[in-house]
């Protein structure tokens, strides 16, 4: 598939333009200059990928060299380079070395003056001496629209069939918990950038693979703080997006920090995960400080039978989330690579899981068994009756319940059949939902 790149300063509107070219907020906007740090990917029309590269920024700026690599990295990459400016002002020498980067790679280059609705956009002449084409320099408004015809019309149009195949996974977790540094790990390539400094990544950063022939979206979302810590703006954007990868999702990795493993952010977020009906493993990042914690001082428990700190860690985690029994645990470290492949072995596991579909007398045998052993409680003369149990869906697995009277079920009845359902059937890292439906009397 082609790949066009938006490359250009901080504000000029790259970030208007993808989405515009996407028709769907993908990459942030906002006044804030340099809002996008992270190169922000999209499909369009099922014809190329549009990479919207985040903008220079001022040297002093820690960011600024991984920002540039990645600028470097769109500009070597790309079929087509879209040098985006603003047109309401002159350029200056970081532009020129800009359109001079992009006219040296021997690729395609197009000028995008954008911000051409607000009426006093400079005259082309001014432009010229950039070294692009009269014929390639391109007047637009991402605000009204004005001029993308023109620009659609020069990018590639070339059509790939769509892949259903592929398989979504989203990091999530609070920030600095080390979703980027794993995302960096699982790709192979510094595509986020990694930084000690909190709430670095603001767009959800996508990177494709294939493992065991099987093709991988890996999704690196924005890390979440508590609603009432989270600043108004572009925090809040982050925590929507973020929200909404849960849902684009297969399976949800939820991070968790070896070092601060109780967080009532991160029991909220497997709680949206199985609310969205998605598989979740729960990884413990930063293990290889395990090994240097001191077991007694680490979690402020007395050490009896030599334990170490990471045994320590996962009885912390059974019983914070108690409710998640079926995910599984996985102690990793993006620093060592320690368990990097193993998060993909898991992840096709639950993906079978997922996909699992079990036959209705397989299920009515279980019923029968769960109502024989543990007959459902009820009112004084009134009992449910459960009849029968189907699966209706997968993705994730759905039992719909058939009977008389069973809104009386106990909530604790219902998770009873549910843990008999997995003594046989596990489905490792996947919620299984319910549905419970009175059928009428005859």
């Amino acid at each position: 598939m082609p790949i066009v790149a938006l490359v250009g300063q901080t504000n000029a509107g790259k970030s208007s333009i993808l989405n515009r070219l996407a028709r769907k907020n993908i990459a942030i906007v906002a006044r804030e200059e340099g809002t996008t740090r992270d190169n922000v990917m999209a499909t369009i029309d099922n014809s190329f990928i549009l990479i919207d590269t985040a903008g220079l920024k001022n040297p002093t700026d820690e960011f600024e060299a991984s920002i540039q690599e990645q600028i470097n990295d769109a500009i070597e990459t790309a079929d087509v380079i879209l040098v985006t400016l603003d047109s309401t002002k002159y350029f200056d020498h970081k532009d020129a070395k800009i359109a001079k980067d992009a006219l040296r790679s021997g690729k395609e280059v197009f000028l995008v003056l954008n911000k051409c609705d607000l009426g006093d956009s400079l005259p082309i002449e001014e432009f010229r001496a950039l070294g692009v084409a009269p014929e390639k320099i391109i007047y637009v408004s991402a605000t009204t629209g004005q001029g993308f015809e023109k620009l659609k019309n020069v990018l590639p149009k070339e059509k790939v069939p769509e892949t259903s195949n592929k398989l979504k996974i989203a990091l999530i977790g609070r920030p600095n918990v080390g979703k980027s540094s794993l995302f960096n790990a699982l790709g192979k390539k510094q595509q986020a950038i990694v930084s000690s400094k909190q709430g670095t990544t603001r767009d959800v950063n996508r990177v494709q693979i294939k493992y065991k022939g099987r093709e991988l979206e890996i999704l690196d979302t924005a890390g979440l703080r508590k609603p009432g810590k989270r600043e108004v703006g572009i925090e809040k954007f982050s925590a929507i997006r973020t929200l909404a990868a849960i849902e684009e999702a297969d399976i949800c990795c939820l991070l968790v920090d070896s070092t601060e493993p109780h967080s009532k952010l991160d029991q909220s977020l497997a709680g949206q995960i199985i609310e969205a009906g998605k598989g979740i493993i729960m990884v413990v990042t930063k293990s290889d400080l395990l090994d240097e914690a001191e077991p007694t001082n680490f979690f402020g428990e007395e050490n009896v039978a030599n334990r170490t700190a990471a045994d320590f860690l996962l009885d912390a985690l059974e019983k914070d989330y108690n409710f998640l029994p079926y995910a599984p645990v996985l102690l990793i470290s993006a620093t060592t690579g320690h368990n990097v492949t193993q998060l993909f072995e898991l992840v096709l596991e639950i993906d079978e899981a997922r996909h699992t579909e079990v036959k209705t007398s397989e299920l009515n045998k279980i019923l029968n068994d769960a109502i024989v052993s543990h007959p459902p409680a009820g009112l004084k003369n009134t009992r449910p009756k459960p009849k029968y149990i189907v699966q209706t869906d997968t993705c994730p697995p759905w039992f719909v319940v058939h009977g008389h009277d069973l809104g009386l079920l106990h909530w604790s009845w219902k998770r009873f059949l549910e843990r008999k359902i997995r003594e046989k059937y596990p489905f490792v890292g996947t919620p299984i939902m319910f549905s419970y439906r009175n059928d009428k009397n005859s």
